[in-house]
């Protein structure tokens, strides 16, 4: 039987109380990228946006759902990996749209999304 890296109850409700907190503001981000996207933003970047958008907004929700369930360790890596997909795979192309820098960050930011799914299907199932 593998063991666990024993966590203190403190460090469990900090973590999840920072990931909720996390996937809430970035719910909030997401719904002002989007408003931005359809009011200010030039045509040529309003794509870009509101695929950021969409993909900030269905990651903090989940974050924010998902935080305060986390009783295991695998649970809160499996939610850091989604806060740092969504970051870098969001934040790669609203960058690019806003700033014209490159997406070359957002296939990282898709693998660890990936991954952060994967890890928490397998964290789900452990209970």
């Amino acid at each position: 039987m593998p063991t666990q890296i024993p966590m203190t109850i403190p460090l469990i409700v900090a973590a999840r109380r920072w990931l909720a907190a996390a996937g809430s503001l970035l719910a909030a981000l997401a719904v002002a990228l989007s408003a931005y996207a359809m009011h200010a933003a030039a045509p040529a970047a309003r794509e870009r946006l509101l695929l950021a958008a969409a993909f900030g907004f269905g990651h903090g929700l989940a974050l924010a759902a998902l935080a305060p369930l986390a009783q295991r360790a695998g649970a809160l890596w499996a939610q850091v990996l989604l806060l740092a997909g969504v970051l870098l795979f969001a934040g790669s192309l609203a960058a690019a749209a806003l700033l014209g820098t490159s997406t070359v960050l957002a296939p990282a930011g898709g693998l660890l999304l990936i991954g952060g799914w994967l890890l928490q299907a397998w964290a789900r199932l452990r209970g």
